[in-house]
């Protein structure tokens, strides 16, 4: 099983964005991206630096992707 990576926002948003999804909005330093046809839950991405691995398990849960597909995509 991989290990859950060290990712900046910048390249999260940017795989989310490969699957569909699109930045809606921005309010502080949080990102806001919603699926294009409303089927999943939106995701809701802090600007940090790197993502804490809880945060990143819980984009994926919520984004219902693998750790696997995720890491595919940001190879890309």
């Amino acid at each position: 099983m991989p290990k859950l990576p060290s990712i900046s926002y910048k390249n999260a948003v940017k795989c989310f964005e490969k699957l569909g999804y699109k930045i809606v909005r921005q309010k502080g330093s949080h990102i806001r991206l919603q699926f294009l046809n409303s089927s999943k839950e939106p995701l809701t991405i802090p600007v940090h630096k790197h993502l804490g691995k809880g945060i990143l398990r819980k984009l994926l849960r919520n984004a219902k992707i693998t750790l696997a597909e995720f890491l595919k995509l940001s190879q890309k």
